[in-house]
């Protein structure tokens, strides 16, 4: 038997497992890889004309991928195991958490639910666009967090959730990969001339999306694009512009920095509803300009606010954004002033664009051209290194005038000129020892990330573990406690993190080490740094230019130099 199957996963974390479970079956031919939803049905359908029989994947990935080929898909079911994991991990985060998925997820969860008397509710769909209502509704109720498959997790991030989603271990791949054995013995030869005809679909438009009446893309061709910029969510979105009757529909929509342009039509054939939605891409909003990046945040990550000095913060960030006043945020290196930045502005302006401007590296004529229509917040780096600061207050007063919110952030001292004169509100982010209450839940969050990312065993804190991170003390405040509960993560063998284990990587020199002052020139130190975050990020650009608040232009030249 010589069975060539493809599996797409849709989260990276998988690989491994089934890296560990392929020995089991040296008769099969396998391929794999990463990619869940609209991502994973394109992997899907290059296996199924590179030959492949079969193709396993999970959840909504597999059933849009159901749709797309003409070759059995196999669909991973959950074990007790898996489900016991998540849901124990989901539990420990301290925010208020609903299971969203299909009966297949949810029956079996909330029997594990019931029996351990976990603090978590299941809420079962028959069809995935039932999902966004009822996300939408779980958010009125007071709801955090959302565990559930991929199209769950990608639905709960849009709605400004946090999607905590539930991995497939070892025993779900082995009988997925049983199951594949079976079911090649009742294959039939693919039909070609289908598939043939299916290419022969001519339209004026260079990238055509169409959607059924259930949201599902039954057919695209994308010239412009390597994957559908279209998420599921977006596709709701555009679902409830269209008012009844209307044949026709425009919009613009901020996606990845830059901005898409949409035109929709409608049609019925047959009793049967179609909308065509054809793509057109705008030029980018940064142009390449160094120094610049505009983004669309998706979702907010959980915010640890447990401590007095942050709620208090947090109050006044909201009031000074509502009122459109200037914002400097002043803190140290790490305490986390870009990611209260993304939370303020995904939280209250979510539909637009966070331009982030490097002053340090952009030129004040670059900065003045830009066109900002599509702009709610911009975080301005380093105004201290700005010679004309009567120009650069100017312009962040024009902006006032337009609902454009303003952060300066600084890290030692704010420039005082600019404060005083654009009329800027000065926060001081606290020092991670000055909000020892928030250690936890920055903690598990980030145990939870980890687990997420490299499919690390533990799930929850020894209460003498917690005790010793939070009597720890973080130079680098939150930058540090991530660093020690990434390596913690990864060298725990119990599920339950205990305190010999932080003891022991404390007590390593080789970790000292890595906490130790860099040697060598500020160039030598940049590189360091440089290799130390793509290393942190797998070695992904686009996140490590982001951590490090440079382009991706700037970061290749870093790497070269």
């Amino acid at each position: 038997m010589n069975v060539r199957l493809h599996i797409v996963a849709p989260y990276e974390s998988m690989l491994s497992v089934i890296q560990e479970s392929l020995p089991l079956f040296p008769e099969l031919t396998v391929d794999y890889s990463v990619g869940d939803l609209e991502s994973g049905v394109s992997q899907a359908i290059t296996a199924e004309q590179q030959g492949a029989d079969l193709i396993i994947s999970r959840g909504g990935t597999a059933r849009l991928i159901k749709r797309a080929v003409t070759i059995p898909v196999i669909d991973m079911q959950l074990s007790g195991y898996d489900m016991i994991r998540s849901l124990m991990m989901a539990s420990n985060l301290n925010e208020k958490t609903a299971i969203v998925g299909f009966a297949n997820i949810t029956s079996g969860a909330q029997a594990i639910i019931d029996l351990l008397d976990l603090p978590l509710k299941a809420f079962t769909v028959s069809a995935s666009e039932e999902v966004a209502p009822l996300l939408l509704d779980l958010k009125s109720q007071g709801y955090k967090q959302i565990a559930g498959d991929v199209i769950t997790l990608k639905t709960a991030n849009a709605y400004g959730l946090r999607g905590f989603l539930i991995q497939s271990g070892k025993e779900s791949i082995v009988k997925a990969l049983e199951d594949a054995k079976l079911i090649y013995g009742y294959l039939h030869k693919n039909d070609h001339l289908t598939q043939l005809f299916e290419r022969m679909i001519l339209h004026k438009h260079a990238n055509l999306i169409i959607v059924n009446t259930e949201h599902r893309i039954i057919y695209e061709r994308l010239t412009d694009y390597s994957s559908n910029p279209l998420q599921e969510q977006h596709l709701t979105i555009l679902d409830s512009e269209w008012a009844a009757g209307d044949t026709t529909l425009v919009r613009k929509l901020a996606i990845d920095g830059g901005s898409l342009r949409i035109k929709g039509y409608r049609y019925t054939i047959d009793d049967h509803s179609y909308t065509l939605y054809a793509l057109h891409r705008d030029e980018a909003l940064t142009d390449g300009q160094i120094g610049i990046q505009a983004r669309h945040i998706d979702y907010s990550e959980p915010l640890a606010d447990r401590s007095p000095v942050m709620r208090q913060l947090l109050q006044r960030m909201r009031t000074l954004y509502e009122r459109c006043e200037p914002i400097c945020l002043q803190g140290d290196k790490g305490t986390g002033k870009a990611f209260i930045i993304r939370h303020i502005h995904q939280e209250l302006s979510p539909d637009s664009l966070l331009l982030a401007i490097d002053l340090s590296q952009s030129d004040l004529d670059d900065v003045e051209t830009l066109s900002l229509s599509s702009v709610a917040t911009i975080k301005l780096l380093h105004p201290e290194q700005v010679s004309d600061q009567k120009r650069l207050i100017a312009w962040i007063r024009s902006c006032r005038e337009i609902g454009i919110r303003i952060f300066l952030v600084a890290e030692q001292t704010a420039v005082p000129q600019i404060v005083q004169e654009a009329e800027a509100g000065l926060l001081i982010m606290p020092a991670l020892h000055e909000r020892p209450e928030d250690i936890e839940p920055l903690a598990h969050y980030f145990l939870s990330q980890y687990h997420q990312r490299y499919g690390s065993i533990a799930v929850k804190l020894q209460a003498e573990a917690l005790a010793l991170l939070q009597h720890q003390e973080y130079p680098g405040h939150v930058d540090d406690l991530r660093e020690l509960v990434k390596q913690i993560a990864l060298n725990e063998r119990d599920y339950v993190i205990q305190a010999e284990t932080i003891r022991r990587l404390l007590d390593d020199d080789s970790f000292k080490t890595a906490w130790a002052v860099p040697q060598g020139t500020l160039k030598d130190i940049e590189k360091e740094v440089i290799q130390a975050v793509l290393q942190e990020e797998n070695y992904n650009q686009s996140r490590t230019a982001e951590r490090l608040g440079i382009n991706r232009a700037t970061l290749w030249r870093k790497l070269k130099g």
